[in-house]
């Protein structure tokens, strides 16, 4: 247990990646994360957000990942090549993709998001069942 804290402070910290321990979280069955994306900051997104959604699905931490696309990352996300590119190896490698279509549509990118093969939907009620069902999430 103590390692994880270690390691999870060490990338949070210096931004540095180093695998200290992988396998299942042993959290009593409970295997599902879900990222809220909020920020339309290219570096939140790739240095915190995306750097930890995508470790924990590769690294087995959490079974099932999702990452939702919310507010401002709507934006960022239909706009930013180089975020698409991440956003696409994320899904590549398992992680569900699923963004806000009140969100995504007061940007006029709801188009833009479903043709990169992202779910957009509302997303009120989905993010209300994930938190009554005890999955973990996290908001950046």
């Amino acid at each position: 247990m103590q390692m994880k804290k270690l390691f999870l402070i060490m990338l949070l910290f210096t931004g540095s990646v180093v695998v200290a321990e992988t396998g299942k979280t042993g959290n009593n069955g409970n295997e599902k994360l879900v990222v809220l994306w909020t920020s339309d900051d290219p570096y939140v997104a790739e240095r915190v957000a995306f750097m930890y959604t995508h470790a924990a699905k590769t690294a087995g931490w959490f079974e099932n990942v999702t990452l939702i696309i919310w507010g401002p990352s709507a934006r960022l996300a239909a706009e930013n090549l180089k975020i698409q590119e991440k956003l696409k190896a994320m899904q590549k490698d398992g992680i569900a993709i699923q963004a806000c279509v009140v969100c995504a549509d007061a940007y006029q990118v709801s188009e833009t998001l479903r043709n990169l093969g992202f779910e957009v939907k509302p997303m009120g009620k989905p993010l209300t069942d994930y938190l009554k069902q005890d999955a973990k999430v996290l908001t950046f």
